[in-house]
This record gives C-alpha cells, structure tokens and sequence, in this order.
C-alpha cells in the first residue's frame, strides 16, 4: 500500500507543467552558479598571480631590503568559495605588510567591481537559499488541500487506506521524486568545475559535498513545511498565502530583524571611533619623539660619520620599538574590547536569526565553505604570522625592523664593490590554509542541527494535522 502511494506521488509530481517548468529553471540556475563560480575563481585566481608578480616586480633595480617600502600579501581565491560566496567579497584580499605596527587589510572584491555589490552573485546559497525554497513551496502547497479540492482525496480513502500511511507516502513520495531530479544538475554542475579545469583539492570536495548536502536539507525541510500546511487547511490558496508568509518571513525579515536587534542589544564602537583614538596617540608619540631628536647629541665618535649614524639610527630603532609597543598596547586593548562585543553582538544575532531555516543553512553552508564571518578572522591572524616572519627577514638583512613612517640614514663611504641586487625570491612566502574539513563541521554542526529540528518538527505537526484532517 505504501509503496503504490510513494510511486502515485512520483508520477503526479512527475507529470505536472508546474514541475518541468520550475525544475527547468532551478536546474539551469544550479548549472549557471557552477559556471560563473569557476569564471569567477579564474578571473579570481589570474587578477591574485598578477598581483603577486607585480609585488614582486618592485624589487627590481634595489640593492638595499631597506629600500622595500611596500611588501603585500594576498589572500589567494578558493574554487569551494567561488561556488558559496558568503562574505569572501566583502572583506579585504590584500595587506600591506611592515616589520612592525598594526595590520589592516583592503581591496575587497566589491571595491574593484561594485556593481557586483549591488546585485551580488549567483552562487549555491543563493540558488537553495531563495529559488530552491520557492520550488519546494511551489510543488508541495497544495499536496493535501489540492487533492481535496480536486476529489481525489475522497476517492483514495474510499479503499480504506489509512490515513498514516498516505501522509507518509505523500512525504516520501515528494522527496523521492525531487530530490533526486535535483542532484542532476548538481552533479553535472560538479563536472562543469573538473572540465574547466579548477583545482579542488579532496577537502574541497568534501566541504562542498557537505555543503550541497545541506543546502538538500534545507530543500526538504521547505518541502515538509509546505506539506504541513497543506495539511492545515482545505483551501489551496489558503496554503499557499500561508507559505508565501512563512518564506518571506524566512527570507527577508527574521534574519534582518535579528541584526537589527542585535544591534540594539549590544553596542559595538565603530572602526572610526577607535581609528581617533589611536591616532591622537599616534601623533602624541611623534610629538614626543621629534622632541627627542631635537635634544639628541651623539657620543664622542672622533668625527667617525658612520658611528655617528649608527648611533642616531639606534636611537631611531628604540624609539620606533617604543613607540610600536605603546601603539600595540593601546591597538590590542581598543581592538579585544571591540572583538568581545561583536562576538556577544554575533550570538544574539545568530541565536534569533537561526529562528529562520534559512539563516541555519545560511550559517551552516557558508560555515562548510569557510565563507563565514570567520574567514576576516582566520586571514588577519596569517598576516599576523607572516608580518612576524617578515620582521625576522628584515632584521637578518638590515640589522634593523623597518616601519611606517621610520626616518632611515644611511652613509656611502665610496670605493666599495658594486651592490648586488636584491632577490625577490628570498622574501618569506605567505602561507594560506584553508579551514580544514573538521574544523568547517564542527562549525556549522548547530546549524544543520537546528534544520534537522525544523524537518522533524515540521513532520511530526503534518502527520498529526492530517490524522485529524476533514475529508469531505
């Protein structure tokens, strides 16, 4: 009995023009945000080389380390984050890196293209997030009432079916027929990436297969709900409205209403707000260190020019050390304070925007991706590794660690060899990790675990409507 419900749902669901004609157009929107995410990550991946040679390109000519004023690094482009964006595009890709003093990174993807940032990309989450959703709304509204209206509801249980039985073959039905039908294009969208020759690694696929399975989950968990509510009402345009608000409630209003109140719950002082304040010390210091020099005498070197400079360039270094230290303290102080608000700011966000099934998939699929909110964090403490990497070079070479704004002397005492040119290549190389498979899990665990909790849910309400469901 069972299995002649789940193959009558697959053939209605099969043979109706809503379906081919919404399932064609999800499937191209699935195939369309795999291609434009392999374009993007090769325009990604061209525009990184690029950068990477030209910072290099600059050392040509020097013959000094100490004539390097701008060395950069940048976080290179993953095939996984090109198909989940999150919020790879808004933070910065580049740092300008010196042996000391804070690190802010720039050059956003939405700085360089910014009608992008209007309209934003086509990618995976979009398409599950938004379209997929729809589709599941679409397709499963009228899975009860409709059959009613329609008379065919009266007609299967005139043969004594129960009523158990025909709600599970209806659930089982549905997903059976559409999930498959959406893994198609999923995998032919996965091809589309290994014929055009974009690099995924084994943890990439793994964190993408997770990500699609979850983008999946929330599919059904939509699809379920949509079944619920047909099972709460006998009119199909009843159904219907009812989803349209359950989904722009889903969509648009939690997700940003949890912000909002968020906002208002926990004040996190703004970058221009701390920006002042390290800047008035900034120029308080230097005011302090031009006063130094002003008073400064050398030590008796016998007229020696190069002591004499030696001896004004380590008061120079000390200074800077000092004034680096006071900068560091003040930095480390403002930023923690701002960095514990926004993380208390982020859960009380996340707690109430996850009211929404597709805030959890939002959150659990960017997580898989490593597109998260934590992926500013993860690049800012490379760069601070690799900046103390760098002032180690720098202070091997030079004797000395170069920052902004540091006055450096130096002497010819003529008759020497020729300088040699720098080597570019001896520069310390930036290493970039992305998240580890483990870690990405780990992460968005509560996420799916809170889909699975609206599946369930959704599920157990549809199976207890629909034993109480009128018939005629």
């Amino acid at each position: 009995m069972l299995g002649t419900l789940i193959l009558k749902e697959v053939r209605d669901i099969f043979g109706s023009t809503k379906f081919v004609i919404s399932f064609s157009v999800c499937a191209v929107l699935i195939l369309l945000a795999f291609f434009t995410g392999a374009q993007n990550y090769q325009a990604a991946r061209r525009q990184y080389e690029a950068a990477k040679a030209e910072n290099l390109r600059q050392c040509d000519g020097l013959t000094d380390w100490l004539m390097l004023r701008q060395n950069r690094i940048f976080l290179p482009p993953e095939p996984v984050a090109a198909i989940v964006t999150g919020v790879s595009n808004d933070i910065g890709r580049t740092v300008e890196v010196t042996g000391r003093g804070e690190l802010s990174a720039e050059d956003s993807r939405f700085e360089g293209e910014p009608l992008f940032a209007v309209f934003r990309f086509l990618d995976l989450e979009f398409v599950f997030g938004v379209v997929l959703s729809l589709l599941a709304i679409l397709l499963g509204y009228d899975a009860i009432c409709g059959e009613k209206e329609r008379g065919t509801l009266r007609l299967v249980f005139s043969h004594a079916v129960p009523r158990a039985t025909y709600i599970c073959g209806k659930l089982i039905g549905s997903l059976a027929a559409l999930v498959p039908a959406l893994i198609v294009p999923i995998l032919i969208g996965c091809l589309v990436l290994v014929l055009m020759g974009i690099p995924v690694d084994v943890n990439g696929w793994f964190r993408l297969a997770l990500a699609i399975g979850t983008g999946l989950l929330y599919f059904m968990v939509m699809l379920v709900l949509s079944i619920m509510v047909s099972a709460m009402t006998h009119r199909s345009s009843s159904a219907f409205l009812a989803m349209l608000v359950v989904w722009v409630m889903s969509v648009f209003v939690v997700p940003r209403a949890a912000v909002l109140l968020a906002g208002r719950a926990v004040v996190v002082p703004s970058v221009d707000e701390l920006s002042s304040k390290k800047a008035a010390l900034n120029s308080q210091l230097w005011t302090q260190g031009r006063q130094a020099i002003s008073r400064w005498t050398p030590e008796k070197t016998g007229g020696d020019m190069e002591g004499m400079m030696k001896q004004f360039q380590d008061m120079m270094e000390k200074q800077a050390d000092e004034r680096d230290r006071k900068m560091q303290e003040l930095a480390g102080q403002l930023n923690e304070d701002r960095a514990n608000r926004q993380r208390v700011q982020q859960r009380w966000a996340f707690a109430a925007a996850r009211l929404s099934p597709l805030a959890s998939f939002s959150l659990a699929v960017t997580s898989l991706a490593g597109t998260d909110l934590n992926m500013n964090d993860r690049f800012a403490a490379e760069a601070a590794q690799y900046q103390g990497d760098y002032a180690k070079f720098m202070k091997a070479k030079t004797g000395m660690v170069p920052g902004r704004g540091m006055i450096i002397m130096k002497g010819d005492a003529g008759g020497g060899a020729k300088p040699k040119p720098v080597d570019p290549k001896e520069l310390p190389e930036f290493q970039h990790r992305p998240i580890a498979l483990a870690g990405a899990v780990e992460t968005a665990i509560p996420s799916i675990g809170l889909l699975i909790v609206w599946g369930l849910g959704a599920f157990i309400t549809a199976f207890w409507s629909f034993l109480r469901y009128d018939l005629r």
